[in-house]
């Protein structure tokens, strides 16, 4: 299934939020609100993605999951709540479908012959910068 289609799929039922106390500066909005959102998503207990895309994600995001093949995602740059989880759920489907494209195979070439000459020849005029002079005895 193309990534294409990401968008076109309700993850909306799948993903856990949970909102928490911001750190750093901002006053006192930081110490009185939950403006920390945080995204849970379960690879392996979603119904929506197969078993082919499953093992996509879990590959190519491994660097990004908990030891339960979760996906976690934190926002909390804006002040609202709301904000935050707009942008998480952005982030979520950007990761989504990064990790579900398709790879274009690499088609190895050869290198033409005017690139080969031109290397040919910078490396000619680099050894006479060098100004070596054979000695005849």
């Amino acid at each position: 299934m193309p990534y294409n289609n990401v968008y076109k799929r309700d993850f909306s039922s799948e993903l856990r939020f949970s909102a928490s106390r911001s750190g750093g500066a901002g006053g006192q909005n930081v110490n009185k609100v939950n403006t920390k959102v945080e995204l849970r998503f379960s690879i392996p207990e979603s119904s929506i993605l197969s078993n082919r895309e499953k093992e996509l994600l879990t590959s190519r995001l491994s660097g990004k999951l908990t030891s339960k093949n979760e996906l976690v995602i934190t926002a909390d740059n804006h002040r609202s709540q709301l904000k935050n989880k707009e942008e998480a759920v952005k982030r979520f489907y950007s990761l989504i479908r990064w990790g579900l494209r398709t790879v274009k195979k690499r088609i190895p070439t050869k290198p033409s012959k005017t690139v080969k000459e031109k290397r040919l020849e910078t490396k000619r005029k680099h050894s006479e910068k060098k100004n070596r002079r054979r000695w005849d005895i």
